[in-house]
């Protein structure tokens, strides 16, 4: 992102209210992500529950659009990866770590509860790329939340990595997948 010069923040406050006002709505016209942390900051009525659930709905969506079509697997990975990106564009609108991590729990538990059936398929793509979101998970909560939220996640997290760890193919990971969700004392 370029940092604004010190002549273009003089040039900003020679502009008159109105001219700030139609450069401000022409910039969120072509910026999606601009205007919905413009709307979270501004808008007393939009919460972080409420962006949760339209992130969410997205996210819902996505994988409903990936499941037609032959190749089935890599449909779902490139959901998967477009969920991933939806969630890290809510925290970068909410600045809220915790709400990126609770849809990444929620695209876990959709891609366990909904389309279990492809981790046993011959291709691997999807189970994959979904144990390695599983092994990313710990990390961050670990990394970005406060340690009295850590036991929150614990049993969620131990039954998404419990559920992978049923499968073959986790024995022929390239990675560590681990078994369970350990908080350090």
């Amino acid at each position: 992102m370029p940092v604004p010069s010190s002549d273009f923040k003089k040039a900003l406050k020679r502009l008159s209210e109105s001219e700030k006002e139609a450069l401000l709505l022409r910039a969120v016209r072509r910026d999606a992500e601009l205007y919905e942390t413009f709307r979270y900051e501004l808008l007393a009525d939009v919460t972080l529950a409420q962006i949760q659930e339209e992130a969410a709905d997205r996210i819902h969506e996505t994988f409903n659009l990936a499941v037609s079509g032959r190749l089935l697997n890599r449909s779902l990975v490139k959901a998967l990866r477009a969920s991933v990106q939806e969630a890290a564009r809510a925290r970068r609108v909410t600045k809220s770590k915790q709400l990126e991590i609770d849809l990444l729990l929620y695209i876990l538990r959709l891609c366990i509860d909904n389309y279990s059936g492809q981790f046993d398929s011959v291709y691997d793509g999807f189970f994959n790329a979904t144990a390695r979101l599983a092994a990313r998970v710990p990390a961050l909560v670990l990394k970005s939340l406060h340690e009295d939220l850590w036991v929150e996640y614990q049993p969620e997290l131990d039954d998404v990595l419990g559920e992978l760890h049923k499968r073959s193919k986790s024995r022929n990971l390239k990675f560590e997948l681990p078994r369970n969700f350990a908080i350090p004392e």
